[in-house]
């Protein structure tokens, strides 16, 4: 196997599929993952199956992400077909029920078992084969919603808010290892974003944001230790920004809402010393 070799959580359908076919299209052998449910055909089939027809290598893999032991054993399904790892986008997530703060239980913890823990225990087990690769990158699947929030959903807002994070932090920590480390939100019409009696948006098929994150998981790209916003074969950038540095009033609150002069950092460090600098003039 002379390609590269890729692992795509979630990618039983919608934007999973979609990232695990653009990936395959562009050379990489590709494990396609999804948890079996015991009520419904085992949708990796047919996504392995358009792989094949298309010319592509792929295979399924049937583990929930969660669940213990997972991490270990969807790698090993990499590593025991073609010796190696090179790329994880990490796209299995669950939205939780759609409830406001007070109105009962998030299922704060379920999310993020799911969103945040499983992806964790993942990138654990990939890394030391990862760091083998020439060219490592890991993928993490995410939504503006962890930037923005969103209403009636803060358990999986919190849990993307949560994985920003992490990813942010790992890019900076694998920098010496030469691992590329970005996060995607992508805008699609999925099974998770349908509302009742609406028909999908077209124009945010799953494969509009696909290309991106073929590129953010490819050797080609040099870019770590950011978030892009993706859908409709379009892309913009995005980050947490801080304004100028103003003597607190409430009057400077005001002139500071609007985000005057925003500036952007790599790491919390980079923030406090820029904060640092604008208090003492140092």
């Amino acid at each position: 196997m002379t390609g590269r070799i890729a692992i795509v959580t979630g990618a039983g359908n919608g934007l999973g599929a979609a990232f695990a076919e653009a990936l395959a299209a562009k050379g990489n052998a590709v494990v396609v993952n999804n948890r079996r449910h015991a009520d419904r055909p085992f949708t990796p089939d047919e996504v392995v199956r358009r792989i094949a027809d298309a010319g592509g290598t792929a295979m399924t893999d049937g583990n929930a992400v969660d669940a213990p032991g997972a991490a270990e054993r969807i790698v090993a399904s990499a590593i025991d077909r073609w010796g190696r790892l090179d790329a994880l986008v990490l796209n299995a997530g669950i939205s939780g029920p759609a409830v406001k703060v007070g109105a009962g239980d998030t299922q704060l913890e379920q999310v993020l078992a799911i969103n945040l823990t499983a992806n964790h225990r993942l990138v654990e087990a990939a890394l030391p084969h990862l760091r083998r690769s020439s060219a490592g990158r890991i993928v993490f699947v995410s939504s503006t919603g962890g930037l923005h929030g969103v209403r009636g959903r803060s358990a999986y807002a919190a849990s993307k808010g949560a994985l920003n994070g992490y990813a942010l932090s790992l890019a900076a920590e694998l920098r010496r290892d030469a691992i590329g480390v970005n996060v995607l939100g992508p805008y699609a019409a999925t099974k998770m974003t349908a509302q009742p009696g609406q028909e999908p948006d077209p124009l945010l098929a799953p494969e509009g944001a696909a290309e991106a994150c073929a590129w953010l998981a490819s050797a080609e790209c040099g870019r770590t230790g950011e978030i892009w916003v993706a859908g409709a074969g379009h892309v913009r950038a995005a980050r947490a920004m801080e304004s100028v540095t103003m003597r607190f009033s409430p009057d400077a609150l005001s002139a500071l809402a609007a985000m005057p002069e925003p500036r952007g950092y790599q790491g919390g460090e980079a923030a406090f010393a820029d904060f640092y600098q604008d208090i003492t003039g140092e």
